[in-house]
């Protein structure tokens, strides 16, 4: 008998999460949980791999004990002693007065430890970077916004219109849309936010790294306040520019 679905509901529960954070922070629909939970489905080897990570049991645990049954103390005190023994994601921040010494050192662990880091509760295991950006090509994100993102290993997991953080050979770090061209593989082209920045290419030869946007953390102060009719003309024509150019490039 497997107790996996019983285990992922008592886990999910013990952490706090609904089963759609569940669900993200396992890269999977929410409807799979309610089935691994409802026991209609057996949670597959990949997923049953992520939850032994996140709450460090080993795949034997996981399916084949009753982890309520074994718990000792309160429900309370199993999650307090759960939250603390779960591993934080430490995420290095690139700050602007780094982000120069960040093209040489990008790849250089000396580099790279003397970066502070911080810890998000939320973000499943992975490989993140934080970057503060500054100007306002990516308006109405303000200038001083820190932008977290997550590791792109290959360009071609790049998805058509996100947010990445782009290191390049020539421009440094950069916060750009992405549009991949279906005509020129070995070229891609950013596009800012605010329309008055015209979009450009680069090689991907000339890409260092990528990092996929997955959160946004600016003070309360700096958001932009913008007339209704002015933002809905900028998405206007951000959306025309993004339209022109897919022609262009498909």
């Amino acid at each position: 008998m497997s107790y996996a679905g019983k285990n992922l509901r008592y886990l999910r529960k013990l952490r706090g999460w609904t089963q759609e954070e569940f669900a993200n922070k396992l890269k999977v629909k929410r409807s799979l949980i309610g089935a691994y939970e409802e026991e209609r489905a057996e949670p597959k080897l990949e997923v049953l791999e992520a939850v032994s990570a996140i709450f460090k049991y080993t795949l034997d645990e996981l399916l084949l004990k009753d982890l309520s049954e074994a718990k000792s103390g309160s429900y309370l005190e199993q999650r307090r002693k759960l939250k603390m023994a779960a591993d934080s994601v430490n995420i290095q921040f690139v700050p602007v007065k780094a982000a120069a010494g960040y093209l040489a050192g990008y790849a250089d662990p000396d580099f790279l430890d003397e970066l502070n880091t911080f810890t998000l509760p939320m973000l499943a295991p992975g490989s993140y970077r934080a970057f503060e950006i500054i100007g306002d090509s990516m308006l109405p994100t303000p200038s001083g916004s820190v932008i977290v993102g997550e590791k792109v290993e290959d360009l071609e997991e790049v998805k058509n219109s996100n947010t990445y953080v782009v290191l390049t050979k020539n421009e440094g770090v950069v916060y750009k849309r992405i549009l991949r061209n279906n005509r020129q593989k070995n070229k891609i082209t950013l596009v800012s936010d605010n329309p008055i920045y015209e979009p450009y290419q680069v090689g991907t030869d000339e890409v260092l790294e990528a990092w996929k946007a997955v959160y946004i953390m600016q003070k309360a102060n700096m958001a932009n306040r913008w007339d209704v009719n002015s933002l809905a003309g900028m998405v206007n024509n951000l959306q025309e520019q993004v339209s022109s150019l897919k022609k262009k490039l498909n």
